[in-house]
């Protein structure tokens, strides 16, 4: 699964339920990762090696680890199983911070720019949603997404024939079946959908919200705190594999893309619909950013109006986000989501 928020109760309960991480100075650590464009490198930091010599540097290990469910991958985080985790900026927001764990982005990977799209069965637009059924992963970025296109036309939720439930493994075959109509999903299956039917049309992608759907590297406040050298490794191994996707290094790029299911070709067809931050100075100003703040209220927004913001949230500002100039949205005396530009601002001065 990629990179999508089923959150039934029993995973929220085991969320809000969980104890964080236990912070302390300590030398070994762990981080989750699973299968998607943006996140190939952390794979990849493992297997090469990277990781283990920028671990080494710091006195510290650090293990980086596949889980082939994305949604579980933050629960075992937010239960503390992990010091970190590969997640978006909506999925931190409603399972580890909505659930009170403290957590920190640490490194501002990328943004979709294209690979998460609404696509309609027909010729048309997103007007055309109108009174038609779409089918997407419930409380996703998808449904994220589609709320933020109808927005766009003045339409909402409710002028849909309803949202349907649909797993990212039975997207393809939904598509195909006569009764659907409509479907928003991600990369891989956006390309295939598009390529493998001509009446497929592309109607709203992320770029048309650029910098909205982040994904990011986020760990646990207090073990960052108490082992800023854990925070170091970390940043310090991934801008080097950064800078080798940047030089176009085909060895690195064709281990991720065959770790990723498809081929170099395919891989960067993926990569020219996501907006990588190769250069830690643009990971900086993209947490900088003045228009963050109002990207994390629309997300607090949508989480709130769905639900899934927290167990008994009373509003959209539950949840505390700070950001690197100390400013606060939501409840500054709950802050569980913060963007801390330390680290990446530490490997574009070149001090790690």
């Amino acid at each position: 699964m990629l990179k999508s928020t089923i959150l039934s109760a029993t995973i929220l309960a085991a969320a809000l339920g969980a104890p964080a991480a236990i912070a302390e100075e300590k030398t070994e650590f762990k981080v989750a990762w699973s299968i998607y464009v943006g996140w190939m490198p952390w794979g990849y930091l493992e297997e090469s090696g990277i990781m283990d010599k920028w671990a080494e540097k710091y006195g510290i290990s650090v293990e980086i680890v596949q889980i082939n469910d994305y949604v579980e991958s933050i629960n075992q985080y937010t239960a503390g199983a992990f010091d970190g985790v590969s997640a978006t900026n909506m999925d931190t927001l409603s399972i580890p911070s909505g659930g009170g764990v403290d957590t920190t982005a640490l490194i501002v990977g990328d943004y979709s720019n294209g690979n998460d799209a609404v696509i309609l069965k027909g010729a048309g637009g997103l007007e055309d949603l109108a009174g038609k059924p779409v089918n997407l992963v419930e409380l996703s970025v998808s449904h994220y997404l589609l709320a933020r296109g109808l927005d766009s036309v003045g339409l909402s939720e409710r002028d849909l024939g309803g949202v349907i439930n649909t797993s990212d493994a039975d997207m393809i075959a939904a598509y195909a079946s006569d009764d659907v109509e409509a479907v928003v999903t991600w990369n891989p299956l956006v390309s295939e959908i598009l390529g493998s039917n001509p009446d497929a049309t592309n109607v709203f992608d992320s770029s048309k919200v650029p910098g909205e759907i982040l994904d990011l590297m986020v760990v646990n406040t207090e073990t960052l705190a108490d082992n800023p050298a854990f925070g170091k490794a970390v940043a310090g191994a991934w801008y080097e594999v950064m800078a080798l996707m940047a030089s176009g290094d085909e060895a690195a790029l064709t281990a991720m893309a065959e770790a990723s299911g498809t081929d170099l070709a395919g891989y960067e067809a993926q990569l020219e619909a996501t907006e990588m931050f190769f250069d830690p100075a643009a990971a900086v100003a993209q947490a900088e950013s003045p228009d963050l703040p109002t990207t994390m209220t629309n997300v607090a927004a949508f989480l709130f109006d769905k639900g899934i913001l927290g167990e008994g949230a009373p509003s959209p500002d539950f949840v505390g986000v700070a950001y690197p100039d100390g400013s606060v949205t939501g409840d500054e005396n709950n802050v569980r989501f913060r963007f801390d530009a330390t680290y990446m601002q530490m490997a574009a001065d070149g001090a790690l």
